[in-house]
């Protein structure tokens, strides 16, 4: 079933996906992958407008407690500080 999004006309839609049909499944791995990729920088730089006090670490800190959770972020970082996202 494919849901078309509602910003899309129907036909530019119908074009969209024909062109994911031609694709080999390594190319929608690395698409995948990019577009996780450009999702974890995105929400990194939201990170550190929010927060431009953090150093590096501390911004990957927070994406991943952001990420992961509370519970999940303890049991790998116990001793780390619990910073806002």
């Amino acid at each position: 079933m494919d849901i078309r999004p509602a910003d899309t006309d129907e036909e530019t839609y119908q074009v969209w996906l024909r062109v994911l049909r031609t694709l080999t499944p390594g190319q929608r791995l690395e698409n995948a992958l990019r577009l996780s990729e450009e999702n974890r920088e995105l929400a990194l730089a939201g990170i550190r407008l929010r927060h431009p006090e953090y150093d590096p670490r501390e911004a990957e800190l927070a994406l991943r407690r952001q990420r992961w959770g509370d519970a999940t972020f303890r049991e790998v970082y116990p001793e780390a500080p619990l910073l806002d996202p």
